[in-house]
């Protein structure tokens, strides 16, 4: 039972149960023992975590987010919603605040106005100068994605080294045997972007084991930026038969690019990477994919900052995901005549 449930049942909002329980702004006597009727009949009671909130100055929780200019994927909208639902679940108000450039301004402020409980950080690098200043800070904090120091943290994350491995003998599999890896965008790949580094070096094993040859590229995250890419991998590899991303932003212009070429997927040519579920889905034919459960990871993220707000001393906690490949439409047997 959660207060959202007690709002209904008491004909009030939720706000006005939280005032009411919290004691932050006045609620009349009338409203208050409607409100305690219900949590009577209920047997509500706050757990740890939602006491040690009540307590906290703000009940408000920071998101820092990518760049406004960065244009964030299907899969980083689901992340930020997902943690915006799961918040207002636990009554608890979230603030976006972009960071990188000329927004590190905006997310020093969220660190030292204390204007938030605890923070969600997104986009983490492998070395992460934001990690170091939350922790320095002593403001509680939860990352999506982890640094090459993983123990220094809590966070949940993707592990994008295994699901790109999987991705890899899933062709060889099919018995393709010239592979590329389309990573995302070049700059986040060189300033650290965690995933993009863990999935080269997926890659790379899974390419070495299965005795493949391998490219990797970086691109642009868009679909223009997947159809420039394709193009130029087929004019300068043309012996590859099939593709694995993790840059879904850019799948559709793959698709497109490799239609102009004249290569129908999978028929001719297969395509297979990590994504959300509905995009995934959406595709045509539908991608094969390690579908990330990026909503669930959200609202994981929100649970494990309430206990560290709870519980500040309390040991990291982390939650990796590997979601087994979907197969769909987007893979098939190597192209008859193509190179062995």
């Amino acid at each position: 039972m959660n207060i959202g449930e007690i709002a209904k049942r008491a004909g009030v909002s939720r706000s006005t149960v939280s005032y009411a329980l919290t004691g932050k702004r006045p609620v009349s006597v009338e409203t208050k023992r409607r409100i305690q009727a219900v949590i009577d009949e209920l047997g509500y009671r706050p757990n740890a975590a939602a006491r040690a909130l009540k307590e906290g100055r703000t009940r408000t929780i920071g998101l820092v987010i990518p760049p406004a200019s960065q244009r964030l994927t299907d899969m980083q909208l689901t992340f930020v919603a997902s943690v915006v639902d799961a918040a207002a679940r636990a009554d608890l108000d979230v603030l976006l605040s972009p960071s990188g450039g000329e927004h590190d301004r905006s997310f020093e402020r969220i660190v030292t106005g204390r204007r938030v409980d605890g923070v969600i950080l997104m986009e983490i690098r492998l070395e992460d100068e934001r990690v170091a200043r939350l922790r320095h800070s002593g403001l509680p904090f939860v990352g999506i994605g982890r640094t090459r120091r993983p123990e220094e943290m809590s966070w949940v994350d993707i592990d994008y080294e295994t699901l790109i491995a999987r991705c890899v003998h899933h062709l060889a599999d099919l018995g393709h045997r010239h592979v590329a890896l389309i990573n995302r965008n070049a700059e986040l790949v060189a300033v650290g972007y965690g995933p993009g580094h863990r999935a080269q070096s997926g890659f790379e094993h899974a390419v070495a084991e299965r005795g493949l040859s391998g490219v990797q590229v970086c691109c642009g995250d868009d679909a223009q930026s997947g159809q420039a890419c394709v193009e130029e991998l087929l004019a300068r590899h043309g012996e590859l038969t099939a593709i694995a991303t993790i840059n879904e932003a850019a799948v559709a212009g793959m698709y497109r690019g490799l239609s102009r070429a004249g290569l129908a997927v999978p028929r001719d040519f297969s395509i297979v990477g990590v994504a959300a579920r509905h995009w995934a889905e959406n595709l045509h034919p539908p991608l094969t994919a390690a579908d990330v459960p990026a909503d669930e990871m959200g609202a994981r993220a929100v649970e494990l900052l309430i206990q560290r707000i709870a519980d500040p001393p309390a040991p990291h906690r982390h939650h990796l995901a590997a979601p087994p490949i979907s197969l769909r439409g987007s893979t098939g047997p190597a192209r008859r005549g193509g190179p062995a």
